[in-house]
């Protein structure tokens, strides 16, 4: 089932600028990419450089795109993401996918398990129940939430697998994240210094021209600017649980708590900043679950993290 989307984007970059580290090109050349991660719109452009130029490199980032999706989409019926919930169980998974689930084990510990990508059967639940004009169906919920539960997922370098039947896992909230940080990541190992990506996140390294810091708008899911910050080496993730809906009256958000069973309310957008776009990603998901006082006690145990916009 396609969710019934009202606006999937809530990061609006300004100034986004790459400082290409060696090959020459005419003042005020840039080159800009635009395509598709995990479902979502993503871009990014270089300054200093010819579109020529930057074939290379993003035919490059192409090409790590669609490794990452291999691993993460829910939506490739081939991705490791795909067969570890058809199968329930992947063996030898890539580290990609074993660095995004010891970190979510950290976001689950933290967040008292409030953070729990094996939530995936209960969306699963509510999407369907709306697709078939069923509403919310309590025993289908429970059943559901049966099947759901981090202490039921096991997974080291061999293999990765569920204890319990029926089990699936999502990492929209913290895969996107991650395949930011792997995208500037690569920009970095060839060289590029001073860039600003946005794939799904967003995540600055170094400085624009002149040495001045890039700057970002928090935006509500109407597209409202409600906050602007500068980013410098470091990432900025935003969550809004009726960015994306799943009910045509725009009243189930795909943010879902596992511990009720139900979607998010009372939560309109949260903004985290951190040194890694995963962890911006994940915290900001986990976060839409909290009451305001546990947020900030979450947010002090990662280092260098800094709760940007709540509402």
């Amino acid at each position: 089932m396609t969710p019934i989307l009202s606006r999937r984007r809530f990061l609006a970059v300004s100034a986004v600028a790459v400082a290409l580290p060696a090959a020459a090109a005419p003042a005020g050349a840039h080159a800009t990419w635009q395509g598709i991660a995990l479902g979502a719109p993503a871009s990014m452009r270089l300054e200093g450089v010819t579109q020529d130029q930057a074939r290379a490199i993003f035919a490059e980032v192409e090409a790590e795109l669609s490794r990452l999706e291999g691993i993460f989409s829910l939506y490739r019926h081939d991705s490791a993401l795909a067969r570890l919930n058809r199968d329930g169980m992947l063996a030898d998974p890539a580290a990609d996918l074993l660095e995004v689930l010891s970190l979510s084990a950290s976001l689950n510990r933290a967040t008292d398990g409030a953070f729990d990508p094996t939530v995936q059967s209960l969306w699963q639940a509510l999407a369907e129940a709306q697709a078939t004009g069923q509403g919310r169906d309590a025993a289908a919920l429970h059943a559901a939430r049966a099947r759901t539960g981090w202490a039921h997922l096991r997974f080291d370098p061999d293999a990765v697998c569920f204890t319990r039947p029926g089990m699936a896992l999502t990492l929209n909230g913290i895969a996107q994240g991650y395949i930011t940080d792997r995208i500037s990541a690569l920009l970095a190992a060839r060289g590029f210094s001073d860039t600003v990506i946005d794939m799904g996140e967003i995540r600055a390294r170094g400085t624009k021209a002149g040495g001045a810091p890039w700057t970002a708008g928090i935006a509500t899911p109407d597209g409202t600017i409600v906050r602007r910050i500068t980013l410098s080496d470091r990432a900025l993730a935003t969550s809004a649980p009726l960015g994306t809906v799943l009910d045509p009256a725009g009243q189930i958000g795909h943010i879902i708590d596992p511990r009720t069973g139900g979607s998010v309310e009372g939560r309109t957008l949260i903004s985290v900043s951190a040194r890694t776009a995963a962890l911006a990603d994940g915290l900001s998901t986990a976060c839409c679950l909290l009451e305001p006082e546990l947020i900030k006690v979450v947010i002090g145990g990662f280092p260098d993290t800094i709760l940007e916009t709540l509402i």
